[in-house]
């Protein structure tokens, strides 16, 4: 699978996007970049993104990753990730990223924890010296 599919919808003020396929440099990361931004531009700032159907990130799609993080967070939101794989999830702990990201199993929980005050305090803040 060569392109990165993804499908939108909402539950109540939360943007859950559904990404499958692979995230990685050129224009599958700038679909995504695309996608974080007009949720943005929209004002759609509470973002869930389920990667279950993601096989593959490389370097260019952390980052981008990251970026959309801070973006969302510069208006104010947040966004939450559900569906890590086991590979995945391996990745996200090697780079240490799991310390930028709430991460959750289920995407209610994650939906749910947006209405939790204290979800924003547990996670490191995006700090570039």
């Amino acid at each position: 699978m060569i392109n990165l599919y993804i499908d939108q919808r909402r539950s109540a003020d939360v943007t859950i996007l559904n990404l499958k396929g692979r995230l990685r440099v050129g224009g599958n990361a700038v679909a995504l970049h695309r996608s974080i931004r007009s949720l943005v531009l929209e004002k759609k700032t509470l973002i869930v993104l389920n990667l279950a159907g993601v096989t593959f990130i490389d370097s260019c799609g952390l980052g981008e990753l990251v970026a959309s993080q801070v973006s969302v967070e510069n208006k104010g939101g947040e966004i939450k990730l559900v569906g890590l794989t086991d590979a995945l999830r391996e990745l996200f702990t090697a780079t240490r990223l799991l310390t930028v990201f709430d991460v959750y199993d289920q995407e209610e929980e994650a939906i749910e924890s947006f209405a939790d005050p204290l979800s924003r305090v547990r996670k490191s803040p995006l700090v570039f010296a």
